[in-house]
């Protein structure tokens, strides 16, 4: 229990749009089945959370499940595609500390099309543009790169420096989660535009230490998606955490270790039982031997993120000798 730090809450499959990449839209859940948001006072404290979906913000009672969880959240993190502006300029305003990353998986035409959206692109840089007016500072756009949006990366990287918002990133994957197993994982053609998306990472034009530093950290975290984009035999990420470093909540309350395995490893359900009962049960234990022995080689910020606190010197030595090697006219080590 006391190396659990991320708790990512699957508040809905409902969702607005229909993603090329995932089938949430054609699993969805009904509003009546899902988790009430009480019982996400379950939960311990100083945990960071992640409210994710399907499209959390579709959800009524969104405010009170912040209303339940900011306080008790070492950080709580909104993920949505930016459609009700209205709703997540509100959560920005009332819960200023948050950290919120409004999905994009391209620029106006490639990003519509991915997500089968009409204005999908307007919507999430309208709602950015509001947010930039809150007292919320923590916020940016999110991107899956995918086989089929790697030339818009750079151009996405480009637009968040100017408007001063985060970019954070991951890659596709066939998961129980997404409700996919035919996503194309490996792409060459997308190894140059991924190369270079780094390579900007590398040498930041952003304004500021701190933004600096963010930059080369995630610099440090595509290392794993460039590996999987070439397609790297496994071994190439650091051992996963799930359920020991982080777990997920699904929308009838099911706890599992992750979203990235074949099929959901439920060891309990919130309703039913306390968290700290359901995390140190039998089947919990059980489940973990799935996990140590899963081949799967999932490139999450999750798994990474643990690791580079553990051992800063890694993304710290790799950082260091990459900006060496780009000033000196080299291609980048991966």
């Amino acid at each position: 229990m006391k190396t659990i730090v991320q708790g990512s809450l699957i508040t809905t499959f409902r969702c607005n749009a229909k993603c090329n990449m995932c089938n949430i839209w054609k699993n969805q859940t009904k509003p009546e089945e899902e988790i009430d948001y009480h019982y996400y006072e379950k939960l311990p404290a100083g945990l960071r959370i992640n409210i994710t979906g399907g499209e959390s913000t579709i959800r009524k009672d969104i405010d009170d499940i912040f209303r339940v969880l900011y306080p008790k959240a070492k950080l709580l993190e909104l993920s949505t595609n930016g459609f009700n502006t209205e709703t997540i300029v509100a959560l920005a305003n009332k819960y200023p500390n948050i950290l919120i990353r409004v999905s994009l998986e391209g620029l106006p035409k490639l990003n519509d099309d991915k997500r089968g959206t009409v204005n999908g692109f307007d919507h999430a840089l309208r709602t950015m543009l509001e947010l930039r007016k809150t007292k919320c500072k923590n916020i940016g756009f999110s991107v899956v790169i995918s086989p089929d949006n790697y030339k818009d990366l750079l151009p996405l990287y480009e637009l968040c420096v100017a408007l001063g918002v985060e970019l954070g990133n991951s890659v596709v994957h066939n998961s129980w989660y997404f409700h996919k197993e035919d996503n194309l994982l490996t792409s060459q053609e997308a190894l140059k535009a991924h190369d270079e998306f780094t390579k900007a990472l590398l040498t930041s034009k952003r304004r500021g230490l701190k933004a600096k530093l963010k930059d080369y950290g995630r610099a440090y975290f595509n290392k794993s998606i460039h590996r999987r984009l070439r397609g790297d035999e496994p071994g190439y990420r650091p051992p996963c955490g799930a359920l020991h470093d982080f777990f997920f909540i699904d929308p009838w309350g099911n706890v599992s270790p992750c979203n990235g395995s074949a099929e959901e490893w439920i060891i309990g359900n919130i309703k039913e039982d306390s968290f700290e009962n359901i995390m140190n049960s039998d089947k919990a234990k059980e489940v973990a031997k799935k996990v140590a022995a899963c081949d799967r080689n999932c490139a999450f910020i999750v798994t990474e993120r643990h690791d580079m606190v553990r051992k800063p010197w890694k993304p710290i030595w790799w950082v260091i000798k990459n900006k060496w090697r780009i000033a000196q006219g080299k291609e980048i080590c991966w």
